[in-house]
């Protein structure tokens, strides 16, 4: 019994890490079928079908790409999060929340220039700009947060 309860802590733990887990084992089935399919049009002597194929084989391809490429993105951004955690960098999760557990906005936009401050005073510190993109994810802009992340993680290689 207490292995099971073991078990599920640890899963309770990683869940995130356990979604990424089925979604790309999803993912990694949908590109084998889809290419399975794309070589069946391939070995059909019609022209048409030969060319559907073709089409349909860059899905498996750009998938596999994409999906390669978040992966990696993900475990690099981990990666930060532990050394900054192991630092004492990660910024503080204090903002109010509304009943159903999102960040106030008003409060994530009022803390937000703190962030960019530091960034503008330290441009090469990685860690900035992952504080910064964490900023940016609270006050709700998704693609900016992408964005800061990847420069973090660009600065982040680069001093190594």
């Amino acid at each position: 019994m207490a292995e099971t309860v073991g078990f599920l802590g640890t899963i309770k733990r990683h869940r995130a890490k356990v979604g990424v887990a089925l979604v790309s084992l999803l993912l990694v089935f949908w590109l084998i079928i889809a290419l399975q399919r794309s070589i069946i049009l391939l070995a059909d002597p019609d022209l048409v079908a030969k060319a559907l194929g073709l089409a349909y084989l860059l899905l498996p391809l750009i998938g596999g790409w994409a999906m390669i490429r978040e992966l990696l993105f993900g475990m690099q951004t981990s990666k930060m999060a532990n050394e900054l955690d192991a630092e004492g960098g990660l910024p503080i999760d204090d903002l109010p929340r509304t009943p159903a557990g999102r960040i106030v906005r008003a409060a994530a936009d009022a803390r937000f220039p703190e962030y960019q401050a530091e960034v503008e005073a330290a441009p090469e510190d990685w860690r900035g700009w992952f504080r910064l993109s964490c900023a940016y994810d609270a006050a709700g802009d998704r693609t900016r947060a992408r964005r800061s992340m990847r420069t973090a993680a660009k600065l982040h290689r680069k001093g190594r």
